[in-house]
């Protein structure tokens, strides 16, 4: 794990034990498809009630037809209006305007072969169906576009882009190479 920037969290003392409150209201998660964004966002939410928002629940209608960029950018404002939200998912095209909207950013650095083996064992969990974190009428499918994206988009072009503008932002964030070191990271706070 890598920690980027100040850590406002404030402390208290319980039994010799220092436990840190979740100081973040607006928390931004990025990641290669199938590094976890969606099930840790979940956790997150249920762990410091701070509801979830799942950018490809908002880009895509059911049956994989994507709405309208000026459609997205209307919901996504909506979203980013509230106060309180953890946003995940990549969308480059509106990474910067999420990351100035955010207290805290976190990058799942998943290794890409690891990636891959979740996307395939998703499809066949949801084969048929829907996942939790997409719209309805969007079953679970691989395509060959997917994988690329997995293997090689994100590991040699996005991946470098979005760290760049991570650590010129000045926000706080997080770089975990694996899920248990995410985990360990929330778990590290006090349960709201």
């Amino acid at each position: 794990m890598a920690l980027y920037g100040d850590h406002p969290c404030k402390e208290k003392i319980v039994d010799c034990e220092v436990i840190m409150r979740f100081p973040y209201q607006k928390l931004l998660i990025v990641g290669n498809g199938g590094a976890g964004k969606s099930t840790f966002a979940r956790y997150l939410s249920e762990r410091f009630s701070l509801p979830a928002v799942h950018l490809d629940k908002l880009w895509w209608l059911s049956g994989w037809v994507n709405r309208s960029q000026e459609e997205f950018d209307e919901l996504l404002e909506f979203e980013l209006a509230k106060q309180k939200w953890i946003i995940e998912g990549n969308f480059r095209r509106t990474f910067l305007k999420r990351l100035q909207a955010c207290d805290g950013a976190i990058m799942l650095d998943i290794p890409p072969e690891q990636c891959l083996q979740s996307v395939y064992h998703r499809a066949e969990t949801y084969r048929g169906r829907t996942r939790p974190d997409m719209t309805e009428g969007c079953e679970e499918e691989v395509h060959e576009d997917f994988i690329k994206w997995i293997t090689d988009e994100y590991p040699n072009c996005v991946r470098g882009e979005m760290m760049a503008i991570m650590q010129e932002s000045g926000k706080p964030f997080w770089v975990f190479s694996s899920r248990e070191e995410a985990y360990a990271w929330a778990d590290g706070f006090e349960k709201e």
